[in-house]
């Protein structure tokens, strides 16, 4: 603690401060043999959740088991309480068996992402495996950040978790209010989709290996995530490299090679980064006056933040926060032209 103020861990601070939506979208129950292809993020992400700049697919198997095949990777074995995320967006077949060929007609698929959540059954008759599949939106830098050295398929089991029973009830109870006429049901899957990903990543930094690198890395270390922790409770805090290595009880040296060794930069580095990426948050979502912002995120002066602000993002706040006001406009258009392409594929 810095004099004497209680710090948030990294990843709630991060969780908290940065704007993400999520949702459930499909509720799946599917009879051996079945095979279903999801295809990349980046494709189906106009339609998950317009405008946004990454989307984070993921899947909880609630029933049964199934395989997940990705190219160049052996099959992965799921089984009920498993969830498995797809932290770079990559295409996947989730399937009864390996080497089952996918249900054919991108037409079906637009259907089915039309409705929110969507209902997908279909198979054999055989075993029954029932999945849902939801997905969490938010900024490409925060993304960068969050997923940062994440193989690209990451399995956790929430059953394993004191969360894990609460979790898959209350996602089968909002999946049933969902389809009744009472109103709410789509924003509780909404929370749930958010708490269900928030859950996998605090189970991945628990069962880390040696060996891993990333900012998930570094909020499980002892020295990476008590700086991680300071910099991210204080953001706008005059911090040096003594300072952090007092708050996390060790060398200037030790701390440095650290934190470059998990996290890919320095210190200072990632503070200025997290510092924009706060500012590029507050842009987006308030009206408040570039000064205002410049002070919450440690800066003295409008034009220090500007210079660093257009160092990172490529454009002075002003005319960022412009443009991503007019960029919002034709969104909705450019979404139900991605639905259509969809449905003439199939």
């Amino acid at each position: 603690m810095r004099d004497g103020r209680r710090m948030m861990d990294a990843l709630s601070e991060t969780l908290r401060v940065v704007r993400l939506v999520g949702a459930i979208f499909i509720n799946a129950r599917f009879t051996a043999p079945w095979c279903y292809q999801s295809p990349r993020a980046d494709t189906v992400a106009p339609l998950l959740e317009p405008g946004a700049e990454r989307v984070v697919i993921f899947h909880l198997i609630t029933e049964g088991e199934c395989f997940v095949e990705m190219n160049g990777q052996p099959p992965v074995r799921l089984v009920a309480g498993d969830a498995v995320l797809f932290p770079h967006g990559d295409a996947h077949l989730m399937t009864s068996q390996p080497g089952l060929p996918p249900a054919t007609g991108g037409g079906r698929l637009a259907e089915v992402l039309s409705r929110r959540p969507g209902q997908l059954a279909y198979g054999g008759g055989g075993a029954r495996t029932r999945l849902v599949c939801g997905y969490l939106a938010c900024d490409a830098r925060l993304a960068a950040m969050l997923l940062q050295g994440l193989p690209s398929l990451v399995k956790v089991n929430v059953r394993g978790s004191s969360a894990g029973t609460w979790l898959e009830a209350s996602v089968r109870y909002a999946l049933a209010e969902a389809r009744s006429p009472r109103p709410g049901g789509a924003g509780v899957l909404a929370k749930l989709a958010e708490v269900l990903f928030i859950e996998v990543l605090r189970l991945y930094v628990n069962q880390q290996a040696e060996g891993r690198t990333g900012w998930l890395a570094g909020v499980g270390d002892r020295i990476v995530g008590a700086a991680l922790n300071a910099l991210h409770a204080n953001p706008a805090e005059a911090w040096t490299l003594d300072e952090l290595a007092r708050v996390a009880t060790t060398s200037r040296s030790v701390l440095a090679e650290r934190f470059q060794q998990l996290v890919g930069t320095s210190p200072m580095q990632y503070l200025t980064q997290w510092r924009m990426l706060l500012a590029a948050n507050l842009l987006s979502r308030s009206n408040a006056p570039l000064a205002s912002i410049a002070q919450d995120v440690g800066y003295q002066t409008d034009t220090a933040f500007s210079r660093a602000f257009r160092r990172e993002y490529g454009a002075p706040p002003a005319a960022w926060r412009r443009r991503q006001s007019a960029r919002a406009l034709p969104i909705r258009s450019q979404a139900k032209a991605q639905l259509a392409a969809l449905h003439s594929a199939g």
